[in-house]
């Protein structure tokens, strides 16, 4: 069967290929490779340039007219009308459609391909109103219209099947008509680190790095890792932190960093591929911080446990349930509960040992090659 797909994400085009702003899009080509195909479909910024991860030939994509934000209504209107016309001819060719959300265009394209009888299949990545909220605190509007299209995206699962990220998004969803948990891996099963390779990288006696991977945006609560490196080294001064990530809030982390009297202490690396170094970090760090507000399944940590890199992560979204026997948790927000967590690990030996053993196995159950076959076979086997 070929699928088309949309979620609302961002692409770039340059004369080498097609670009995507977000790592789902590596999800999406293992996963073409599991069916007949897929179609993308997203909005393709104007201005020609490059991305962090080039689209495989086995995604055919179909760019939808360029809109920057929803919170410009002028703009973003007649695009999406546009764009439901070109989704009318890209149902010609395909015999169903995955349509991540809650979102305004997906809502419409729903409709569409139920008028054209296609399989329609649902899909939810995160809590929106969570979302919404730590991203826009001061907007209740946005708020308001956040909680508006998820309870319509969750009227629509009554009567449509539903892909969701994470043991969270599945307990919320679960009076749809059928439901799939899933979790977004990009970990293949021979990039999990066997144990003697992990514990012979790693000194605790020495320097202690913590590594800590994500956008630098409000919902990742990126302030708090210079609150945490502050407390650190207040109690042992070897501490050090690594940032692998950017965003708009990267000028706000500095200043927090110099404020606090730990700037020579922290690394801000930028955004790191894999293979351009990430892998090396996920390998010689010391111990995996996570502190986001809100989450599904963070792919950085099933990156961390492939690495068999000990974490203490915010129990947040579906990480309690993921992480479970696998990592120290702690409530968001709480920079001094994080801080004991992470010295309690330092300190460890045999807690660290126990909690990156769970790890490994957890991950191995949810690598990309098994979390792609479990969406093939729900989009083939389910009633859309």
């Amino acid at each position: 069967m070929r699928f088309a797909v949309y979620t609302d994400y961002k692409y770039r085009r340059d004369p080498r290929g097609v670009y995507a702003e977000k790592a789902f899009t590596l999800f999406l080509a293992r996963l073409a490779d599991e069916l007949d195909g897929l179609v993308l479909l997203g909005r393709l910024d104007p201005r020609p340039g490059q991305w962090h991860y080039r689209l495989p030939s086995s995604l055919s994509f179909v760019p939808l007219p360029w809109y920057p934000t929803l919170a410009r209504p002028l703009t973003a209107v007649p695009a999406m009308l546009r764009s439901i016309g070109r989704f009318w001819r890209v149902l010609d060719d395909v015999d169903g459609v995955w349509l991540l959300g809650p979102h305004l265009l997906s809502l419409a394209f729903v409709l569409i391909a139920v008028v054209r009888r296609k399989r329609v299949f649902l899909g939810a990545r995160q809590d929106l109103p969570r979302y919404v909220a730590n991203r826009h605190p001061d907007r209740r509007a946005l708020q308001v219209v956040a909680l508006v299209l998820e309870g319509a995206w969750r009227l629509l699962a009554r009567r449509c099947s539903i892909i969701v990220v994470g043991p969270d998004l599945e307990r919320r969803y679960r009076r749809a008509r059928a439901v799939l948990g899933v979790y977004i891996s990009l970990i293949e099963e021979r990039a999990i680190e066997a144990p003697t390779a992990a514990e012979s990288a790693r000194d605790y006696s020495r320097e202690l790095s913590v590594l800590a991977v994500g956008r630098l945006e409000p919902e990742k609560n990126p302030l708090l890792l210079a609150d945490v490196l502050a407390l650190l080294r207040e109690s042992e001064p070897r501490w050090r932190l690594i940032v692998c990530g950017d965003g708009p809030m990267r000028d706000e982390l500095v200043q927090r960093f110099d404020r606090l009297g730990v700037r020579d202490h922290a690394e801000l690396r930028g955004y790191v591929a894999m293979d351009g170094g990430l892998a090396r970090f996920y390998r010689d760090c010391h111990l995996f911080l996570h502190v986001s507000w809100t989450e599904g399944v963070p792919q950085v940590l099933l990156e961390a446990f492939a690495a068999r890199l000990p974490v203490v992560a915010t129990a947040v979204g579906g990480v309690p349930v993921a992480a479970d026997g696998c990592a120290l948790l702690v409530p968001p927000g709480d920079a001094s509960a994080v801080a004991a967590q992470l010295l309690t690990l330092a300190h460890d030996q045999p807690l660290r040992e126990r909690l990156t053993r769970a790890a490994a196995a957890r991950v191995r159950q949810h690598t990309i090659e098994a979390e792609t076959r479990r969406v093939a076979d729900f989009l083939r086997s389910a009633r859309g």
